[in-house]
């Protein structure tokens, strides 16, 4: 993998997102419509709307990177850009890459804005630092572009990239402790919870949720998210075939 080929792809994929304003309005406003609707549902159930938001400020991006990159992917594909661009020096890694860099930039500005929503206007209140909280949401919208990416190999068309959603993504969300606490489930369930790194990124807002310092188990959580995407990135590499016009 090159530094100077993954600065240029990344600004190749940076410049076709801003270019793309449905997607942008998707990226920015689609969190910050959820939450507060959020907000109206528990107007009247103030702790329950801290704990769902929390949650929910790592889940949107997670699910909306998905989405959108597994899509996006799976156009490059189909279109014949892939083919165009592995005729150059572009690498599996560097595009695999890009497209994680270039989504997490995007993530970032999502996260900055969905979380000054929620604690300047909506008033969300932790007792760990807003910048932790922004910091697990990318982290999380990065798994979503790792996942996605990784998808988008085993879909032929845009209809069968979304199948992925209830397969991969919805399962995730139903045992990462958001509905029922894991260490509640019966046990092959929270065994399956244990596989999944939305598992981890959720215990991770939490402990921003409930302690004022960082902790080691946050760091430990944070640390495995990041390992799996990039084990993604990595497994996504190797379903690129590189070919000749």
């Amino acid at each position: 993998m090159s530094l100077s080929i993954l600065s240029s792809t990344t600004r190749r994929v940076l410049r076709q997102l801003r270019h793309d304003r449905r997607t942008i309005g998707l990226v920015l406003g689609v969190p910050v419509i959820l939450l507060t609707l959020l907000y109206f549902m528990f107007e009247e159930q103030e702790p329950m709307f801290q704990r769902v938001a929390l949650t929910m400020l790592g889940v949107f991006p997670f699910i909306l990177m998905f989405l959108l990159t597994s899509i996006a992917m799976l156009r490059e594909r189909t279109s014949g850009t892939l083919e165009r661009l592995f005729t150059t020096p572009v690498g599996k890694l560097d595009l695999l890459f890009a497209y994680g860099l270039a989504f997490g930039l995007a993530a970032a500005v999502q996260a900055v804005v969905a979380a000054a929503l929620a604690y300047w206007v909506l008033g969300l209140a932790t007792a760990g630092s807003a910048w932790l909280v922004v910091l697990i949401a990318v982290a999380n919208a990065v798994l979503g572009v790792a996942l996605g990416l990784l998808c988008s190999a085993f879909a032929r068309t845009e209809f069968q990239a979304v199948q992925f959603m209830p397969v991969v993504a919805i399962p995730q969300l139903l045992l990462c402790g958001l509905f029922v606490p894991r260490d509640q489930m019966a046990g092959w369930l929270e065994g399956v919870s244990n596989a999944m790194p939305l598992s981890y990124s959720v215990a991770a807002l939490q402990e921003v949720g409930a302690t004022a310092e960082p902790t080691g188990e946050l760091w430990r959580d944070l640390l495995i998210v990041v390992g799996v995407v990039v084990l993604a990135l990595t497994a996504g590499a190797t379903t690129l075939r590189r070919r000749t016009a």
